[in-house]
């Protein structure tokens, strides 16, 4: 069995579709069932076993960073090893997917899990044996990908029946699907990027995925649960109905 690795949790966005609700608070703090977004992810990486998180910011990221410090001394998650990459404080500016992967590198080890705070994935686990089978597999990420929600009908990645992503070309008639923001990935995969990104670099992660993926690095999975990708006040609105504290 591998060892426990760490979790970024990707939490710098503004949020402008939630607006007015993120005018005055993060999104990952908006609340599903009475419990902020970023909680449930928290909750789940701790089931696991998974105790080390990386949290970037920017956006009201001071927020964060007090709601997490109180989360770990008042929520029976004493054994949290917190670090934050503040973007806000550092460049002024949210730095997109991968060029904050690449800023947060130097506080990740070689493999890690890479998940977005604003996605409610309630029955989602992190498991040890995804890490084990991930780090025996060689490939760069291994991707969980979701049914096309109806706001993202064209979808993002194939999917082979060899179990690799695929980067399909404009006109395939093959199915695409829904990136859940979910992941495990090798810190190989952003070598083309500056260690640490010292630069400030706002860079997306779709290309770097994309690339990888015609080199057949990329492996992904198709995951039938509940899935919700909390971008505007709407869809909130419908969790906390399906959802009820």
């Amino acid at each position: 069995m591998s060892p426990p690795i760490p979790a970024m949790i990707l939490a710098a966005g503004r949020g402008e579709r939630m607006r007015p609700l993120t005018d005055d608070c993060p999104k990952p703090l908006l609340r599903v069932a009475g419990k902020a977004l970023i909680d449930w992810h928290v909750d789940a990486l701790t089931r696991g076993g998974f105790h080390e998180l990386v949290v970037n910011t920017a956006w009201l990221g001071e927020q964060i960073s007090s709601h997490l410090g109180l989360l770990r001394t008042t929520s029976g998650h004493e054994q949290l090893s917190i670090s934050y990459s503040k973007e806000g404080d550092d460049f002024g500016y949210a730095l997109e997917t991968a060029g904050g992967i690449a800023r947060a590198l130097p506080m990740l080890g070689e493999v890690f899990w890479l998940l977005a705070a604003d996605v409610f994935v309630p029955g989602f686990e992190f498991t040890p044996e995804a890490v084990s089978r991930f780090i025996a597999g060689g490939k760069l990420a291994h991707l969980w990908l979701v049914p096309n929600p109806p706001q993202h009908p064209g979808g993002d990645f194939g999917l082979g029946a060899d179990g690799l992503a695929r980067n399909l070309p404009a006109g395939d008639a093959a199915p695409r699907y829904t990136y859940s923001t979910i992941g495990l990935y090798r810190r190989a995969l952003f070598d083309p990027l500056p260690f640490g990104n010292s630069p400030g670099l706002a860079v997306a992660l779709a290309p770097l995925l994309r690339e990888a993926m015609d080199r057949q690095q990329v492996s992904a999975e198709l995951y039938l649960g509940a899935w919700t990708d909390v971008g505007t006040p709407e869809r909130l609105a419908e969790l906390n109905q399906n959802f009820p504290n």
